[in-house]
């Protein structure tokens, strides 16, 4: 893997779940991370594990559904580490319930947050980008596109926009060398299985359905972004890099 000590990035819902791996192998690799959360628990956890570290660790505390406090925020982060090469937006939040008990009011909730503020982040960091004709753009979808799961619609249409954000995103960006790609991670153990009332039937279900018998680790998923960020990933672009353990085959 290519090492980060020149690398720059900005990251958002970084501080725990699937983040928090992330986080700490780019800072292992001695790049500047810049986290954008607000979970004070994972966030005291995140700055305990990641002490000693090679590289910087930045925490912004900011409500990724208010959009002018959030366009403040990342506008001082570039002015404060001199730019972003790297953005990976991750952050999401995930409500379960039958598509006829949602208000619009809450599917807009999880629009904000898991594509508008995405959009922010990327009209904010881009113009760097393509002055130092250099970047990379990893968008965090979801196993869920492919069908299979129920009461979670809000969560899946913006994961759907978020990938054709992406596509987008590769064709125009791409002349400046600025790729834009998705990671779509399987069923993982973390926070998002707490909506499941019978987690020993679930896992079950997930081990079923992967080629691979095990559990997804934090490792796999920080391991393709690692890939996607690095200079020598520069020729893949528009793609979605499926870490599911052989569940979803394209």
């Amino acid at each position: 893997m290519a090492e980060y000590s020149d690398r720059k990035i900005l990251y958002t819902g970084a501080a725990g779940g699937l983040g928090l791996p992330g986080t700490l192998a780019f800072l292992a690799k001695g790049a500047t991370v810049v986290v954008l959360d607000r979970d004070e628990k994972k966030i005291a956890d995140l700055e305990s594990q990641a002490n000693g570290s090679a590289g910087k660790l930045i925490v912004k505390r900011v409500d990724l559904a208010d959009a002018s406090a959030l366009r403040v925020c990342v506008a001082g982060v570039i002015k404060e580490v001199g730019g972003i090469d790297t953005l990976i937006n991750n952050a999401a939040i995930y409500p379960s319930k039958p598509f006829g008990e949602y208000t619009l009011e809450e599917y807009q909730l999880v629009q904000k947050v898991n594509v508008e503020a995405a959009v922010i982040c990327v009209q904010e960091v881009f113009p760097n980008m393509k002055a130092n004709n250099f970047g990379r753009i990893v968008n965090i979808t979801s196993i869920t596109l492919s069908g299979g799961w129920a009461n979670l619609s809000p969560y899946i249409a913006s994961k759907g926009t978020l990938l054709g954000l992406s596509r987008a995103w590769a064709r125009e960006f791409g002349e400046f060398d600025v790729t834009s790609n998705c990671i779509a991670p399987g069923a993982f153990p973390t926070d998002a299985e707490k909506i499941h009332p019978d987690p020993v039937g679930y896992t079950k279900f997930v081990l079923d359905h992967q080629s691979v018998k095990r559990r997804g680790e934090p490792a796999d998923i920080a391991n393709g972004l690692l890939f996607l960020a690095a200079r020598e990933s520069g020729f893949f672009t528009g793609q979605t890099l499926n870490i599911d353990g052989g569940w979803v085959m394209n």
